[in-house]
C-alpha cells in the first residue's frame, strides 16, 4: 500500500536553494517519492510513501523546518505507486496565476468547511464555479457548477469578466486541493466581488468528509492514479489516454500490437488514433495498416511496487 498526501503553504521562502536541498534530503532519508513545487511565496506538493511511519516522519519534519503548528495534509491511499521518483521544481509561483504579486496574507479568507459549503448551497442558491481545467471538470464536479472551459488557470479572470455576475452575488469557487482558490479569490476580490467563498481543502478534503454527496463523478489528480473516486481510492475507470494525456475510459484493442488500452472519447473520433494504443503504434499503423508489432512500453506505465 502507498500512502499519499497533498499539502501546500503560502510562506516566505528566503533561501530557495537551501529549502530545495532540505526537501531532497528529507525525501531521500524517508524514501519518499513525489513532487514539490517551490517558489519564494511557498510550496505546493503531493508525495507518497510505502511506509506510513516514514510519511509521518516526513510530515513532522516539514512542520519543524518551517516552524508551523499544523498543515492541512490531505491523505489518501493507492495499491500502486503514483510517482516514479522525487522531484523539486523551482517556479515563480506555486500555482500559476500569471500574477506573482497575488499572495494570501492570512490562512483564512472566506474559507468554507464541507459542512458550511453544503449549507450555503442549500440555503443561498449561490453561483458555483469550478476553477479547474476543462478535462478535470469533465470527469467530475459539483452539481450545478459552471465550467469555465479553460486550458490553464491564467484564463480564469477573463472567463469571470465575460459572465456579468453581479459583484454582490454569492459565488462559491473550488478546485482539487484548495490552492488555486487561494489566488482565485484574491483576483475576484480585487475586481470588486464581495461575496466570494472558497472550499477549504478543495475537493479532496470534501470527499474525505462528504463522499457521495454534492460532488458528482471522480476527481482528477496529477499523478499516475489519474483520478480518485468518492472514497479517495484510485480510479478504476480512467487511465491517461496514450495519445493526448487526458483521462480516458473507452476500451480498445490495438490493431498493431493487440494491447488492450483505454483512450479518451475525443481520440476515439479520430481514425488514426481510435484503433491504436500509443503514438508509436498510431504512426506505424498509418504507414503499414496490415503489419503487426510487439507491444510497446508506454511512457507513463509503472510497475506495482
Amino acid at each position: 500500500m502507498h500512502h499519499i498526501t497533498a499539502y501546500y503553504k503560502f510562506i516566505e521562502i528566503v533561501d530557495i536553494e537551501k529549502t530545495k536541498e532540505f526537501f531532497i534530503q528529507l525525501a531521500d532519508e524517508t524514501q519518499t517519492r513525489g513532487l514539490v513545487v517551490l517558489a519564494s511565496e511557498g510550496f505546493n506538493s503531493t508525495i507518497s510513501n510505502k511506509s506510513l511511519d516514514q510519511l509521518n516522519i516526513y510530515k513532522k519534519s516539514i512542520l519543524k523546518y518551517f516552524n508551523l503548528e499544523s498543515l492541512n495534509f490531505k491523505d489518501s491511499e493507492s495499491d500502486h505507486t503514483p510517482f516514479r521518483r522525487f522531484v523539486v521544481k523551482l517556479r515563480p509561483e506555486i500555482v500559476t496565476s500569471g500574477r506573482a504579486e497575488l499572495r494570501p496574507t492570512s490562512d483564512k479568507n472566506h474559507h468554507l468547511s464541507p459542512e458550511e459549503w453544503n449549507k450555503l448551497i442549500d440555503s443561498e442558491n449561490p453561483v458555483i464555479i469550478d476553477t479547474r481545467n476543462w478535462y478535470e471538470y469533465k470527469i467530475g464536479t459539483f452539481k450545478g457548477a459552471l465550467n469555465p472551459n479553460t486550458e490553464k488557470f491564467t484564463e480564469f479572470p477573463q472567463y469571470m469578466e465575460r459572465q456579468n455576475i453581479k459583484k454582490d452575488q454569492k459565488v462559491l469557487i473550488f478546485c482539487t486541493g484548495g490552492i488555486r482558490c487561494e489566488k482565485g479569490i484574491l483576483e475576484l476580490q480585487a475586481k470588486g466581488y464581495s461575496q466570494v467563498y472558497q472550499l477549504d481543502g478543495g475537493i479532496l478534503n470534501y470527499l474525505k468528509e462528504k463522499p457521495n454527496d454534492k460532488f458528482e463523478g471522480e476527481c482528477f489528480v496529477f499523478d499516475h492514479r489519474v483520478a480518485v473516486d468518492q472514497t479517495l481510492k484510485p480510479s478504476k475507470q480512467y487511465k491517461l489516454c496514450p495519445h493526448c494525456g487526458q483521462p480516458g475510459k473507452t476500451p480498445i484493442d490495438c490493431k498493431r500490437c493487440d494491447t488492450s488500452m483505454l483512450i479518451c472519447e475525443d481520440c476515439v473520433k479520430l481514425n488514426w488514433k481510435k484503433d491504436t494504443c500509443s503514438k508509436n503504434c498510431a504512426h506505424h499503423y498509418q504507414l503499414n495498416p496490415g503489419r503487426k508489432a510487439a507491444r510497446q512500453t508506454l511512457p507513463f506505465e509503472t510497475k506495482t511496487d
